[in-house]
């Protein structure tokens, strides 16, 4: 039985070379000689963990009751707390090794010290995602409870996933809040920046195809359907052709403002103002003033109502 220290097949030597030389060659996709790095999988293991925490008796366990509720919260505490200030530590030895050499004691001792502002901050994001819930169940008549929202809602998972990869965001914990976020982007189609500030209250109705970029600035009780996108209007790059980070580069949403199915909002210098509707299929680039609405012209629709043996063959699509 062969070994992973096992020589190749003298068949596959000239390809192993091609391959070595392609590393060697280009140092772009590759992470040969670092040690650094997060686990994804890890990652989402501690969403998921999160996930039981702010949805007792949804996910993972769904016996619970008084009696051993607090016993389940501790042994998941403890599992997560764990977790967290191994990746955190990975984090911030990752982005040390990119730098030069990390300082593990300080990556370790920052990592722990991260973890806990983390989760002190968990009943609070409970707080908020609560309103997320709320919010879901007013905005859709079809919500038969909040039971149905919690384990169908993909909207709902969404911006879950979003409020606890912005706490790491906000505590500056590199690389991990992306790979939750777009973990979340594929099991619901809802792509929301780490780094975009949303308020209370929100509502993502269907979410599939949603984009909220990352200087996206929310207010409260905002409702956005399928397919929205809050993006930018162009990538500003420098004297040397290189991409300029850092600036207000996606809109300003203020409170109580709808934007309904495949709109499009761009630019960082873009605001729909409190209590304003931008239309489904709406293409925006300037601002919407407070209580404004957006709408496309309706457009002339013809209906043959002649004969109901009409041939598909004829109709010009």
């Amino acid at each position: 039985m062969s070994s992973s220290s096992s020589p190749p097949e003298p068949s596959l030597q000239p390809l192993v070379d091609a391959m070595l030389a392609s590393y060697r060659g280009d140092a772009r996709a590759h992470h040969i000689n670092k040690r650094y790095l997060p686990s994804r999988d890890e990652a989402i293991k501690i969403v998921q963990l999160l996930l039981q925490l702010v949805y007792p008796g949804y996910f993972g366990r769904q016996d619970l009751s008084d009696d051993d509720v607090g016993y389940h919260v501790g042994v998941l505490l403890s599992t997560l707390r764990e977790k967290l200030e191994q990746q955190i530590e990975l984090c911030l030895c990752y982005r040390g090794e990119e730098h030069g050499k990390p300082d593990v004691p300080k990556c370790r001792n920052e990592g722990r010290a991260i973890a806990r502002r983390f989760l002190e901050r968990l009943p609070a994001m409970r707080a908020l995602l609560l309103e997320d819930v709320q919010a879901a169940y007013d905005g859709d008549p079809a919500a038969l409870n909040f039971d149905e929202v919690i384990l169908a809602y993909p909207g709902l998972l969404a911006v879950t996933v979003y409020r606890i990869a912005h706490e790491l965001h906000q505590l500056a914990v590199p690389m991990m809040p992306r790979i939750m976020t777009e973990w979340a982007h594929t099991k619901t189609g809802a792509d929301i920046h780490p780094g975009a500030q949303i308020g209370r209250a929100f509502f993502l109705d269907h979410a599939t195809g949603a984009v909220i970029g990352e200087t996206t600035v929310i207010g409260d009780r905002v409702k956005l359907y399928q397919g929205v996108t809050l993006g930018a209007l162009s990538i500003a790059r420098d004297a040397r052709g290189r991409v300029i980070r850092g600036t207000k580069r996606h809109p300003t949403v203020e409170d109580d403002v709808t934007v309904y199915a495949n709109a499009t909002v761009l630019g960082g210098k873009t605001t729909l103002g409190r209590g304003s509707v931008v239309g489904g299929g709406v293409f925006l680039t300037h601002d919407v003033p407070k209580g404004g609405r957006v709408a496309l012209k309706t457009t002339e629709i013809e209906v043959d109502r002649g004969s109901a043996a009409m041939d598909p063959a004829d109709l010009d699509l």
